[in-house]
């Protein structure tokens, strides 16, 4: 089988496994405060073991190409996310560290804000994960603060894409590039297939 079929293969596998542990239907209210008939909680399939390794090789062959050091995200949806992502390049030979993006520094210990920054330098270029864009402030302001940190953001890749007209808006004005594997109706059809 052609790699791309491979691909599309894992693809609709991970669909399957999407639809069936973390898409659910009815009365929802989002984090940003809206309210939908639809809800992604997409760590019931990050955090098992097939999910996790489909979600980690997806996105790794997205960034595979890409002139990138680090993986990073907000913590806690990304951190699976970050970690199947970094084992995935690892697996392919290469050295892809995870950098997970707090709210706020810790109060304690190190008061870090962001943990992994040991393993980069300054100037790395990072791909910042998410699981779901709604409005994609989450993971805008954790790309901020991986600046802030002297690193530069060389695109988003989410999961699942609400394609809300806020959130395409907020990256268009932040003039940030965002890659998903998934929109709503291309989830809901491939794992309908499957």
């Amino acid at each position: 089988m052609s790699e791309g079929g491979i691909l599309q293969r894992q693809k609709a596998e991970l669909a399957a496994i999407l639809y069936e542990k973390s898409y659910l239907e009815g009365d929802f209210t989002l984090s940003s405060g809206r309210k939908s008939h639809y809800y992604f909680d997409c760590r019931q399939s990050s955090l098992y073991p097939a999910g996790a390794r489909l979600i980690g090789t997806l996105f790794f062959n997205m960034l595979k190409d890409m002139n990138v050091q680090a993986v990073a995200g907000m913590t806690l949806g990304a951190d699976p996310l970050l970690t199947a992502t970094s084992l995935a390049a690892l697996e392919a030979g290469r050295s892809l560290p995870a950098l997970i993006v707090r709210k706020e520094a810790k109060n304690h210990g190190a008061a870090l804000l962001i943990e992994g920054l040991k393993n980069v330098r300054p100037g790395d270029r990072v791909v910042m994960l998410e699981d779901v864009v709604s409005t994609g402030a989450s993971v805008l302001k954790a790309a901020e603060k991986i600046e802030r940190a002297g690193l530069e953001v060389a695109s988003v890749f989410c999961i699942l894409n609400r394609e809300e007209p806020d959130g395409i808006e907020a990256f268009v004005a932040a003039g940030r590039e965002l890659k998903s594997l998934f929109t709503r109706a291309e989830l809901t059809t491939l794992a309908r297939r499957s």
